[in-house]
């Protein structure tokens, strides 16, 4: 009896031994789990709200988001390298995650590809090299746009005042855009929000005037409207508060774009704004902001006496300048003051005579001004690349569309407001040579300022693209 019980007790003694030995490896697996998920919580929210304010940092500092996160990464990969050897699976990279590696990369490939020379890697696609800052940067960050760009379109609100835009006006570029970004078959836009790279928000200030206006120089009814939307988007997704608007954008036309933007601190300070009234003094940041080109579309279509054809390059220009427009803002004054109907070789006129059209003298003419008049922009300067008309430009703090991959001065005459007086001694100065040579250059460009349907590659919807790409990689070719 006594043999039995002490066999009774030995097995009893080892059942508890096992027994505690499987308890303690079960609450070390679960801990193990627990620990890990939290790493995986801690990896989605930490990079995103935490660096939004380094989204777009002075210059310089260009690659500070992509260095901090990868940090943070190394940090989270060498906490779990502690854990290998009893969790050896792989963890997968979040989709937000996989945007910033891929923005990364992006960089990289740009900045190897700005110091080659080899002009016949893109001699295609870029047969005129000089009118580009850096034409080898631009062909490769147009490459990795078409590989990674996605762009998240909000579907919050209705038309007409949201998806939707004018397309056959001076503000043709903001509904044309519009309608294109809204389109199923573009292969920037993704309807997944974690893929994007920038969210649009697209509400029309061209159509926010027209329906909300009330005719009193009031613009609050559109600062509501844009106000609300924002407060919409950002409670329904997490995407605006999660950069405070930083990888957002809004694309405008109408001069009232940038009073409309005021309606949101991160809107105005943060977001990216495309417009066309791109004026500097008035907020306009270019390391951040866009320019839109202003091309007008009435009917919907380029006017035909503007469209390239041999006809238009051969034709006489017995003109030396040419400007017919309203005396209106800070320049127009001045340019009137001084040549209004003052030398046969430069008509200028304050409203054109209606026996003579304005696009004959602009085929005509060597050299169009363009001067600004209660906004900055003015589409003068795309119908006088369209007519191979020389631009001149005349302006106080305008930022040209494309600055950023363009060299406006291979195909346009910048001057002086100061130096209107000058303006006949200035472009008789310019050689025989260099006349040419500039509408040459300016033949090349025109495609860049093109609204195409269906567009078409390096065309102005893909160039405007581009530039909120440029925007969203914080770097600027030159």
């Amino acid at each position: 009896m006594d043999k039995f019980q002490h066999r009774f007790t030995r097995f009893g003694f080892i059942s508890i031994c096992l027994g505690s030995i499987a308890l303690v490896l079960l609450i070390s697996r679960c801990s193990i789990s627990f620990f890990d998920y939290s790493l995986e919580k801690f990896e989605f929210s930490f990079p995103e709200s935490e660096l939004r304010r380094n989204v777009y940092s002075s210059s310089g500092e260009e690659n500070r988001v992509v260095v901090d996160s990868h940090h943070v990464s190394q940090q989270i990969l060498t906490l779990r390298s502690t854990n290998s050897t009893l969790q050896s699976k792989p963890e997968k990279l979040n989709r937000r995650n996989l945007v910033e590696q891929g923005l990364a990369k992006a960089r990289a490939s740009i900045l190897e590809a700005s110091s080659n020379v080899n002009t016949t890697l893109f001699k295609s696609d870029l047969p005129n090299p000089e009118i580009y800052r850096n034409p080898s940067s631009l062909y490769r960050s147009y490459l990795e746009m078409e590989k990674r760009f996605k762009v998240y379109v909000y579907e919050e609100g209705e038309p007409p005042l949201v998806h939707d835009g004018p397309c056959k006006s001076v503000y043709a570029v903001e509904g044309r855009f519009i309608t294109e970004i809204e389109k199923m078959r573009t292969k920037f836009r993704t309807y997944d929000a974690n893929q994007a790279y920038v969210y649009f928000l697209p509400f029309s200030v061209t159509w926010l005037v027209r329906y909300l206006y009330e005719g009193n120089s009031d613009a609050k009814p559109l600062r509501t409207f844009v106000s609300d939307y924002i407060r919409l988007v950002s409670t329904n997704h997490p995407f605006w508060n999660r950069t405070n608007g930083a990888d957002h954008f809004m694309l405008a036309c109408h001069d009232w774009g940038p009073l409309t933007s005021q309606a949101d601190n991160d809107l105005f300070n943060t977001s990216i704004r495309v417009m066309c009234n791109a004026n500097s003094s008035e907020g306009f940041n270019p390391s951040k902001d866009v320019t839109l080109p202003e091309i007008k579309l009435y009917g919907g279509e380029v006017d035909p006496k503007l469209r390239l054809s041999k006809t238009l390059s051969a034709s006489p220009r017995p003109y030396l300048g040419f400007f017919a427009g309203g005396v209106h803002g800070p320049v127009r004054p001045i340019l009137l003051n001084h040549w209004k109907q003052r030398d046969p070789d430069m008509p200028v006129y304050e409203y054109l005579p209606k026996h003579l059209n304005y696009y004959d003298f602009m085929r005509s003419s060597k050299f169009c001004f363009c001067p600004s008049g209660y906004e900055v922009a003015s589409p003068r300067v795309i119908e006088a690349i369209y007519s191979e008309c020389i631009p001149v430009i005349l302006s106080v703090n305008f930022v040209l569309p494309f600055t950023d991959v363009l060299r406006w001065e291979t195909f346009s005459v910048l001057v002086d407001v100061s130096e209107i007086p000058r303006l006949k001694e200035i472009l008789m100065s310019i050689s025989d040579e260099k006349y040419e040579w500039l509408k040459r250059n300016l033949r090349y460009v025109r495609r860049h300022f093109e609204l195409n349907d269906p567009p078409k590659r390096f065309d102005a919807f893909h160039l405007t693209l581009h530039s909120i790409w440029l925007r969203r990689l914080n770097l600027r070719l030159t």
